[in-house]
């Protein structure tokens, strides 16, 4: 009989069960790779961000997933993959014609909400059969986001514009705000009235029309349901937690405040042309707000790994 270590096979099946969940996602980015806009609300490309999230969190974990569990998420992987493939062949159309209905006024946020919807529950039960209840400390960020997402999209759908007044709230004031910088840089003339810019720059005029997806408001939600998850299982203490936080929101609220300058930069310096400025509007949002994510995150981690260093050589120290 060959002689092997049990915790090795276990152990592989940790990265075979990630293998697993990454499946769904992995399929539809090289089948569908068109679907995967950076847009927020015009594709598939937050599953990406989602599964980075996934991948940092359990790489490297010490936990053993038993081959029976990780048998059993393989069927489910198999009917997000037929889902996928289903909305290529009338599914999808019958999502579309569902939304008036149930009085959708955005069909196209409508419809990729589901997409989203359909992989949280996915991860989340993929996640629950690995690890039990303790996946909400172990690997929270992944669902979350892609939870948050489908709530910002049912927003969209079903509030779009400035129907949904607490979210519209703010947007004046960023507006007032944005008009000052371009008065403080001299980049053309701005006014602003309410959630609406009148510019003219080195092209012409244009008028925009701000409401909270664009002002970057549904960031600031999401920002707040992943950091949220991912304080939940750092052990410091709560005075820290609540300094990142906070922290994060005011830095969340300064990148939102670069994108809108970005966009009425782009139509006082580069192109009045409404296509053209909609294609960079489209993906202005995420190429910003994800990465500050990321780094944000990566710097919280840095310094608290820095202090648990310090604290435990101090210790070690103390005790010699």
């Amino acid at each position: 009989m060959p002689n092997f270590n049990l915790d090795v096979v276990e152990n592989k099946n940790l990265y075979f069960g990630l293998a697993v969940i990454s499946s769904p996602i992995l399929f539809a980015l090289i089948a569908f790779p068109d679907s995967f806009s950076l847009s927020w609300n015009q594709g598939r490309g937050g599953f990406l961000f989602a599964l980075v999230f996934i991948i940092a969190e359990i790489v490297g974990l010490k936990i053993l997933i038993s081959t029976r569990r990780l048998l059993s998420v393989i069927p489910l992987a198999i009917i997000i993959i037929t889902y996928i493939i289903g909305l290529e062949y009338g599914l999808r159309d019958y999502i579309l014609n569902s939304a008036e209905q149930y009085n959708v006024q955005l069909i196209y946020s409508w419809t990729w909400m589901w997409d989203f919807i359909i992989m949280a529950i996915f991860v989340m039960v993929a996640l629950t059969i690995f690890f039990g209840k303790r996946w909400i400390r172990i690997a929270p960020a992944g669902p979350i986001f892609l939870g948050g997402s489908a709530i910002i999209l049912s927003l969209d759908a079903f509030f779009p514009y400035d129907t949904l007044g607490p979210l519209q709230y703010v947007v004046p004031y960023l507006v007032q705000a944005n008009v000052w910088l371009i008065g403080v840089f001299d980049l053309g003339v701005a006014t602003g009235r309410d959630n609406i810019m009148f510019l003219k720059g080195d092209f012409g005029s244009m008028v925009l029309q701000v409401f909270w997806p664009s002002a970057g408001v549904h960031s600031i939600i999401i920002y707040s349901l992943v950091m949220g998850a991912f304080l939940l299982k750092m052990n410091i203490p709560r005075k820290r937690k609540s300094i990142y936080f906070t922290l994060g929101i005011i830095g969340t609220i300064i990148v939102n405040m670069i994108r809108i300058f970005a966009l009425s930069w782009y139509a006082l310096k580069v192109t009045t042309n409404a296509e053209k400025w909609e294609e960079f509007h489209s993906v202005a949002g995420e190429i910003m707000f994800l990465p500050w994510l990321f780094v944000f995150l990566l710097i919280v981690i840095l310094i608290e790994t820095r202090r648990l260093k310090k604290l435990e050589t101090k210790s070690t120290k103390n005790n010699s």
